[in-house]
């Protein structure tokens, strides 16, 4: 089969992890059979610079037209003082609405190898049991375009009287919802049947009509237990238990801040995948992906072979999966990148925290993901 990708390296580090996951990618068409065309494109603050915006009409018409899109990161301090408007962040927020995607998906999972880089106590994970053993892994699905950042917003006054006020407005429709849902309650049945949305019911009415559709929604899917939990407890249960939590539903600004919390939970941002989905099709799960590792363009170590490319690969693992339907290969990655970490090799982020593991050895970006390369090579 032949898929054409579209590459935003971006910003950074992005265009280094980007390179590693690329790498891996020709690989699996080798191994598996694929070819992956990849259509290079601009985004953020390096298509600023060569173009003064920062996502060029060129790019989201040619990201339209592939099967699915791999990020790097984008921003840095070089752009911090743009209006809003023209922050390199602007691309995602463009790249989210031209391409139809709709659901965030944020994997949480606890690898035995980075027990240590885990920041709480044994008796926490003692408690939070999957499948029998003390660790967790979860999914946040964040609904990605609606909401209190595309609602209406404004001021009034001039900023500076006792009288001037500010507002952001939290909106969804019913058509939002649903289809986010959707997303979620299919995640949970490939996953562990649980799905548990988040909400603030108690007091915010958008909350309220989350919670009337998701419980019609429940009784679709009466193989999937559903239940309910607010936004405040479940930032604090994150930290308590997070082995209960099988997929989370929420909305954009909860899905955001509580996605970053689960993060910490697996010891570095490095590690971790994400994908935004839109509505299933019949010939494939979910086309015109974008797949994105959680961290940022960490300019600091651009260039300097330290970054961790290893979220960047897993992303592109998640294209496999849910743009491709190819989970075989997904899973080849995956266990590529595990065996890597058995190997004991860490980069930077996650250094310095064994687990029973071989003696760890601290490596740099083309040293891990070739460790990567390697494992999927001897995969029979």
């Amino acid at each position: 089969m032949n898929y054409s990708v579209a590459l935003v390296p971006g910003d950074g580090i992005g265009p280094e992890v980007t390179a590693k996951a690329v790498d891996v990618l020709d690989l699996v068409g080798d191994k598996f059979g694929h070819i992956f065309n990849f259509v290079e494109l601009e985004a953020g603050g390096l298509a600023i610079d060569s173009t003064g915006e920062p996502l060029p009409a060129s790019t989201l018409e040619a990201a339209k037209h592939c099967d699915a899109l791999l990020l790097g990161a984008v921003g840095g301090p070089k752009w911090e003082n743009l209006p809003g408007s023209m922050r390199p962040e602007r691309a995602l927020l463009g790249l989210r609405a031209g391409l139809g995607v709709f659901a965030n998906l944020r994997p949480a999972a606890l690898l035995p190898q980075l027990r240590d880089a885990c920041p709480l106590k044994d008796e926490v994970l003692a408690a939070s049991h999957v499948e029998g053993k003390p660790t967790f892994d979860l999914l946040i699905v964040r609904e990605l375009t609606g909401g209190i950042y595309f609602g209406e917003r404004g001021r009034d006054g001039d900023g500076r009287s006792p009288g001037s006020t500010a507002f952001d407005t939290e909106r969804y429709s019913r058509a939002e919802i649903e289809r986010v849902l959707r997303v979620a309650y299919d995640a949970a049945a490939r996953r562990r049947s649980r799905l548990c949305l988040v909400d603030k019911a108690n007091v915010l009415e958008s909350s309220r009509f989350w919670r009337e559709i998701t419980a019609e929604m429940a009784g679709e899917y009466k193989n999937i237990e559903t239940s309910y939990m607010y936004v405040d407890n479940c930032a604090m249960q994150l930290v308590r238990a997070p082995g209960q939590f099988d997929v989370i539903v929420t909305s954009n600004i909860f899905g955001d801040i509580l996605s970053d919390e689960a993060s910490v939970l697996t010891g570095s941002i490095g590690m971790l995948a994400s994908a935004s989905i839109g509505a299933k099709e019949t010939d494939r799960r979910y086309p015109s992906g974008m797949y994105e590792p959680i961290h940022g363009s960490a300019p600091d170590i651009a260039g300097k072979d330290i970054a961790n490319p290893l979220a960047a690969i897993l992303s592109a693992a998640m294209m496999l999966r849910y743009s491709f339907s190819l989970e075989k290969e997904a899973r080849a990655v995956e266990a590529s990148v595990n065996g890597a970490l058995d190997m004991g090799l860490r980069t930077k982020d996650i250094a310095g925290r064994t687990a029973g593991c071989a003696a760890e050895r601290i490596v740099g970006t083309n040293e891990m993901a070739a460790a990567v390369i390697k494992a999927l090579e001897n995969q029979g």
